[in-house]
């Protein structure tokens, strides 16, 4: 399992990590945390606390929004906010080619491409976080205020 760590999305992932705060180190599960339910079991806390990382598209731009584990996250209110009608969730393929990573394991970190970072409110509620590291397997954990700093990240109501 440990050899996840050289694989290249979530060596990415780790550096970003590296370079923000040495400290934060990619953890490998046992377990898939694949799904925020998954991720909840696996390390033993609260769903709200995974958060999903969830890319979102708008004519010929990308969003990713960060979002707690037990929320949806509201079309609604992405619509409103970047004032686009046409906002739809991106395909497996765009997940993967805007950053980096396959569905299951996008870190809000090390992205390949720019794009805007929404984070929802309701993480606040958590003194950690559980956010994915390139895999499905991998995972590091990291505060609100600190994963808002790295990620340049605006926060927002963006859940129902």
């Amino acid at each position: 399992m440990n050899n996840l760590l050289n694989n290249e999305p979530v060596k990415r992932a780790q550096e970003a990590l590296k370079k923000f705060d040495n400290s934060i180190k990619i953890k490998v599960l046992e377990k898939t945390a694949r799904t925020a339910q998954d991720a909840s079991i696996a390390l033993s806390c609260e769903v709200g606390a995974i958060v999903k990382s969830l890319l979102f598209r708008a004519e010929n731009s990308f969003i990713l929004c960060l979002v707690s584990g037990d929320k949806k996250c509201s079309l609604n209110k992405l619509k409103k906010i970047i004032q686009k009608n046409d906002l739809c969730m991106a395909s497996p393929e765009q997940v993967k080619t805007q950053t980096g990573y396959t569905i299951g394991g996008v870190s809000p970190v090390g992205l390949l491409n720019n794009v805007e970072i929404f984070m929802d409110n309701t993480l606040k509620r958590f003194d950690k976080l559980y956010a994915a590291a390139g895999h499905p397997n991998c995972i590091f954990q990291i505060d609100f205020d600190k994963l808002n700093k790295i990620t340049s990240s605006k926060v927002m109501e963006i859940t129902e």
